[in-house]
């Protein structure tokens, strides 16, 4: 089966459209969504696996048809090994990449966080209300000097500032910031090669 497919039932029946996960649902019905089935990752994916995950990175919007063809497998095997990828996380999810300068974010900066010593307990907390702020891209909680990254993607070079002005280093729990202009992001696919 396809990652959409279409099932017609006779004349006046309607058609029926199925997605990864979704399972058919009645005409006049919205599809149902099935609950997540908690299944282990699977500690070891084989070569076929890999090829699906390095295609799927480098277009996630690849057919399953056309993923089938360049990975050499039957596009039903396809089908639910990309089920089962998803299923077990390995997959996390698929979306869109946007040019930050494009929607008037065209300054990229990496800013560098550490907290004071007693807010480091919170620092789950303090990532994730980061995080949460239009600006901010990724947050990377860290070991060693720095305690969080921030990458975020603003208008110029005041908006920078008064965010992080405003959101960090004012910050009571903020003990010290680094902010690093970026100047070309490469974004370089290679998670599900294996190799190193």
């Amino acid at each position: 089966m396809s990652p959409t497919s279409s099932e017609s039932r006779g004349p006046g029946a309607g058609v029926r459209r199925t997605a990864f996960g979704q399972s058919p649902a009645a005409p006049d019905r919205a599809p149902t969504p099935r609950p997540p089935e908690p299944q282990p990752r699977p500690t070891t994916l084989d070569a076929i696996d890999r090829q699906l995950l390095h295609e799927l990175e480098r277009d996630g919007r690849i057919s399953n048809k056309d993923l089938a063809a360049a990975v050499g497998i039957a596009p039903s095997t396809c089908h639910a090994r990309v089920r089962a990828l998803l299923d077990a996380g390995v997959l996390r999810g698929f979306h869109a990449v946007i040019d930050p300068e494009a929607v008037g974010r065209g300054l990229q900066a990496i800013i560098a966080v550490r907290l004071q010593a007693a807010a480091r307990a919170r620092l789950a907390e303090f990532a994730h209300r980061i995080a949460a702020r239009p600006e901010v891209r990724d947050v990377y909680m860290l070991g060693g000097s720095e305690d969080v990254l921030v990458h975020v993607a603003v208008r110029d070079a005041p908006a920078l500032r008064a965010f992080v002005v405003e959101h960090l280093s004012t910050r009571p729990e903020v003990a010290h910031t680094q902010t690093s202009i970026v100047f070309e992001h490469l974004h370089a696919p290679a998670t599900a090669s294996g190799e190193s």
